[in-house]
């Protein structure tokens, strides 16, 4: 049986964006739990994601302090494992 090694994800994400929904989903079929949040709502969480990362687009994923700027499926995988 396969077993996942439980790992921190968090979506940086707006209502609107179509790309956070597809990277979303895609979490959700493999099964993945992740903390959303919406940067668009949180100020204060948008500015912590310009500041980690320098990026002011979304999606951005972080897998237990690694970055995935837009949904980058490869990288996702990779850092999935």
């Amino acid at each position: 049986m396969d077993q996942h090694v439980e790992r921190e994800v968090i979506v940086y994400s707006t209502p609107t964006c179509p790309w956070c929904g597809v990277a979303k989903k895609y979490l959700d079929g493999k099964g993945i739990a992740y903390t959303e949040v919406d940067v668009a709502a949180d100020h204060q969480a948008a500015m912590e994601m310009v500041r980690k990362t320098g990026q002011q687009g979304v999606p951005v994923i972080e897998v237990d302090g690694e970055f995935v700027i837009g949904f980058d499926k490869a990288r996702l995988d990779a850092l999935l494992g």
